[in-house]
C-alpha cells in the first residue's frame, strides 16, 4: 500500500482547494456542486484514505465559508463514506466504464442525502417527512454528480495516469 507522501498530500490539498472553490461557486444551485465527484475521483485513483481525507478537508474548509453546524459532522460522514467506497472500487476494479461511474455518482447523491437525513432523525426524531421533503434536493445532487462525473472523469483520469506513471507504476485504475 502506498502511504501519503508529500506529493500525494499536495495533490489532495489542491483537490480540496478545487472542491471548496467549486462548492462556493455553485452555491446558487441547490445541492449541485463538484465536491462529491472530486471525492469519488480522488478515492478511485488515490485510494480510500485519500478519498476520506479529501472529504474531511473539503467539508471543513467549505463550511468555514458557507456555515458550520451539527450538519458538518454528518456531511463529513456522508462524503467520507463515498470516498471510502470509491477508493475500494478503484482498488479492486482497475477498469470501470464511464457509464458505470456516472451511475455510481448518481447513486452517491442519494446515499449522501440519506446519511444527512439520518442525522436529522437523531436530532428531531422524524426521519420520513424530512427525507421525503429532501428527495428533490437529493435528486439535484445526484444529477449534478452524474454531469460532473461525465465531464471531469476523463480529464482527471489523464492527470492521475501521469501521476501514476511518475510515482506508482501499474497501480492506477482506468476506465473504458
Amino acid at each position: 500500500m502506498i502511504g501519503l507522501n508529500t506529493y500525494k498530500l499536495t495533490l489532495i490539498a489542491v483537490l480540496a482547494a478545487l472542491a471548496v472553490v467549486g462548492r462556493f461557486t455553485f452555491q446558487f444551485l441547490p445541492n449541485v456542486q463538484p465536491v462529491t465527484t472530486l471525492i469519488m475521483i480522488s478515492g478511485f485513483f488515490l485510494g480510500p484514505l485519500s478519498g476520506i481525507l479529501l472529504a474531511v478537508l473539503t467539508t471543513y474548509l467549505s463550511n468555514l465559508f458557507l456555515g458550520m453546524g451539527l450538519w458538518t459532522v454528518w456531511q463529513i460522514v456522508g462524503w467520507a463514506l463515498i470516498g471510502l467506497l470509491s477508493g475500494l472500487l478503484g482498488k479492486y476494479f482497475r477498469s470501470v466504464p464511464l457509464v458505470l461511474l456516472v451511475l455510481f455518482a448518481v447513486m452517491a447523491g442519494y446515499l449522501y442525502g440519506l446519511v444527512v437525513s439520518l442525522a436529522t432523525y437523531t436530532v428531531a426524531g422524524k426521519f420520513l417527512p424530512y427525507y421525503l421533503l429532501g428527495l428533490p434536493f437529493d435528486t439535484y445532487h445526484a444529477v449534478g454528480n452524474g454531469v460532473f462525473m461525465f465531464m471531469l472523469f476523463p480529464l482527471f483520469s489523464r492527470i492521475f495516469r501521469r501521476y501514476s506513471e511518475k510515482l506508482m507504476p501499474a497501480k492506477i485504475p482506468t476506465s473504458k
